[in-house]
């Protein structure tokens, strides 16, 4: 029997305030090494305890310490039935379709940029983006409506994390890294299929109008 004695009255099951100052920032959206290299270096330390505590919120950790992020994504607890047991903290996004498509093309575009073995960072021109999703738009489509379309996309995917506009060079945006954990090559798969549909309703469309 345990000696009231033997018990450690400032013992807690609350976080510790270290373990607070990494589990915070995480809730709230991606940790990069790059943007915080302290507190990286604390989560590395305290990766154990991080993923022993967000469990309990049925969450996980995701970390990858070669690209250098970190983010949180539910886990999915199944019963029996297929019914998720523990409620979801982190919400899913339906994201838009011009979300998706521009998701898809600049994943596309960071697995060919790696491939060439260069440079870590992946810029790109407003001007380049656009023409990587003209091509999915209909012949003579409005090229001030365009533009306009494309910035929105793109302010709408640096609210999700996954580029960030350089600093006094607001036409110039760097693809970030995690994108390659939401969009991996079975999601790119489904949505090749998808786009190939939409180029077939496309020529289709065209085909009409010219008739």
């Amino acid at each position: 029997m345990m000696n009231v004695a033997d018990t450690n009255p400032n013992q807690s099951a609350k976080p510790t305030h270290e373990l607070s100052s990494v589990v915070v920032p995480l809730l709230k959206g991606v940790l990069y090494q790059e943007e915080n290299p302290g507190l990286w270096g604390l989560l590395l330390n305290l990766q154990a305890s991080v993923r022993d505590y967000v469990a309990v919120l049925g969450l996980e950790l995701m970390l990858d310490e070669a690209e250098g992020y970190a983010f949180l994504r539910s886990r999915r607890d199944d019963d029996e039935d297929g019914q998720a047991v523990m409620p979801r903290l982190v919400a899913r996004r339906q994201l838009s379709y011009p979300v998706s498509l521009l998701l898809a093309l600049l994943r596309k575009k960071l697995a060919e940029f790696d491939a060439t073995g260069g440079d870590t960072r992946l810029i790109l021109s407003r001007d380049e983006v656009v023409e990587l999703i003209r091509i999915f738009l209909p012949a003579g489509s409005n090229e001030v409506k365009l533009i306009d379309q494309v910035d929105a996309t793109l302010n709408k995917i640096a609210e999700l994390g996954f580029v960030r506009r350089l600093r006094g060079q607001g036409q110039m945006i760097e693809v970030r890294r995690i994108i390659k954990a939401f969009v991996d090559a079975q999601w790119l798969a489904d949505f090749d299929e998808r786009l190939a549909e939409y180029r077939r309703q496309l020529a289709q469309r065209q085909e009409g109008m010219n008739g």
